[in-house]
This record gives structure tokens, sequence and C-alpha cells, in this order.
């Protein structure tokens, strides 16, 4: 009989890291120079030294990127170091082209690679200064390189983030039909308010057109409030107490919504996995259609 395991009746967030690359006998990797094999470990992989370091740098590197695309567009900064903020980022565009196409090289299927949401990123990450070439204020763009970070996730093997952004996703995607219809019902409102606003205030008091009244509705339902524009009349004042009540409720019923979806996962998670956990050693991982405890043979319950 098998020794008995101590575990959480509650599912693991921890991933088991992904096992190394046997590139000797991968049907890919096999067939390439040693140094390909090389770079694709510490590119692409975080289990050696190298690797790690590879991915602590290339952060540090687009942390720094980032922040002098920032500085370059403070006045003062410009003015007094622009041609070193120029020169850095014309350094960091070099690094990133170089970095693209190593993983070009490097990756297992390239052109998976380069279709991935981090190829598309990488490729953007290059792209801001030579369309600053073209498009004056371009390489303002390049802030984009702040979605690389992301790779922290992986470098830091935080795999509990990485469970939790499923979990919100899979939330986001079961609530998008529930949000879809009440924004359609929001924007409904809004159209009849801002038309209504247009007959009663009139362009003298800046509703100069229906659009102009939707868009009045839609500041004020959603809370925000630039006071552009304002009601003059007992009756228009009437209509936006009543709209402005009623953005509490355009705030709240979508986060009820998102906020019930993750709880309903989150308990269907942990159902299923009490469903198919020993009551004796508490061990899971059970098949579906298993009848027995792997691990200490006790029966389970269905």
């Amino acid at each position: 009989m098998a020794k008995n395991r101590t575990m959480s009746y509650f599912p693991s967030r921890r991933e088991p890291p992904r096992p190394a690359i046997d590139y000797e006998v991968h049907p890919v990797f096999s067939q390439r120079p040693r140094w390909r094999c090389e770079a694709h470990r510490i590119i692409f992989g975080n289990l050696t030294p190298a690797g790690r370091l590879f991915d602590v740098v290339l952060i540090a590197v687009i942390l720094a990127s980032v922040v002098v695309v920032m500085l370059e567009s403070v006045q003062e900064f410009n003015v007094h170091a622009g041609g070193a903020l120029w020169t850095l980022e014309w350094v960091f565009t070099a690094l990133f082209t170089v970095e693209y196409v190593l993983r070009l090289i490097s990756a297992e299927r390239a052109g998976g690679y380069a279709r991935s949401f981090f190829g598309i990123v990488d490729l953007l990450a290059m792209l801001p200064n030579f369309v600053g070439l073209l498009i004056p204020g371009g390489q303002a763009l390049a802030v984009i390189r702040v979605l690389r970070v992301l790779r922290v996730f992986r470098v830091l093997k935080l795999a509990q983030f990485v469970g939790g952004e499923r979990l919100l996703i899979g939330a986001l995607r079961s609530s998008f039909y529930k949000i879809a219809v009440f924004i359609v019902a929001v924007l409904v409102v809004v159209t009849i308010v801002g038309a209504a606003m247009y007959v009663i205030e009139g362009a003298e008091a800046g509703f100069s057109s229906i659009p102009r009244g939707v868009y009045w509705a839609i500041v004020t339902v959603t809370t925000v409030g630039f006071g552009d524009i304002t009601p003059q009349t007992t009756p228009g004042q009437l209509l936006a107490a009543l709209l402005m009540i009623l953005g509490y409720g355009v705030i709240a019923v979508p986060t009820g919504i998102v906020t019930a979806e993750i709880t309903g996962g989150r308990e269907a998670r942990l159902r299923a996995a009490m469903a198919r956990m020993c009551l004796r050693c508490a061990s899971s991982g059970h098949d579906e259609d298993a009848r027995h405890c792997k691990h200490c043979g006790t029966e389970l319950l269905e």
C-alpha cells in the first residue's frame, strides 16, 4: 500500500513547472545545430541560471526603455538630455530587434511564435522608433513594451497569479452576454435621455444636438461629471438627478455579475476537487471513472 499523503482540501493554485526539453531526442531540436538549441534553452527556458538571468536582464531593459520613452515626453528632460535619450532609445530598439530575430531563429516553430501573443508584442516593441521616422511622435507608442513585463510571472514562477488570471478571464467570458445585454439597456436609456435633454434644454444650455445630449447623458450616468454641459431648467435638473442616481446602479451591476461568476467558478472547482478526493488519505488527481483511491484503495464517493 502506498504511503498516505497529506494534502489540502482546497485545489492547489500552483502549477507544476514545465519540464526541460531533451534536445538530443526532440524531433525538431535534434536536427538543429547545438548553438540554436542552447539559444532556445536560454531565451525561452527559465530552468537554468542562464535562462533566468536572461529573463531578469530583459525585464530590467524593458522597464528602462519605458522610463526613457516617458522622460522624452517631459519638456524639461527633452530640452536638456534629448540627445542622450534619443541615443538610448535607439540602443534599446537595436537590442529588441536582435532579441526578436534570435527568438525567431531559436523557436521550435517560428511561425507559431510570431503569431502568439508575446510574439506580436515582441514585434511591436521594436517598431515604434521606425514608425517615428515616418510619423512624428510615433516613438511614444514604445510604451507598449511594458506588456512584455508580464513575463515576470514565468520568471518568478508565480503560477498562482496565472491561475487567478485564468479564473478572471473565465468569469469575464461567462458573464459576457449578461454584461452585453446590460450595456445595450444603458445605451437605450442614455439615448432617450439625451434626446429629452435636447428638447428640454436646447442649444442655449449647450445641448445643441441629440448626440451632444447623449454625450452628456453618458458622462452623467457614469458619474464622471465633466461639467462642460449642465442643465439650466427645473425639468432638466430633475432628469439629471434621476440619471445620477441611476449611475450608481450602472457601476454596481457589472461588478456584481462578474463577482458572481468568479465565486461560482471557484465553488465549482472546489466541488470538483472534493468529489474526486479520497476521504481517508486526502489524495486527489484520480481519473473520472476511478472507483477506488489509487494510493490507499478506499472507495471514492460518486
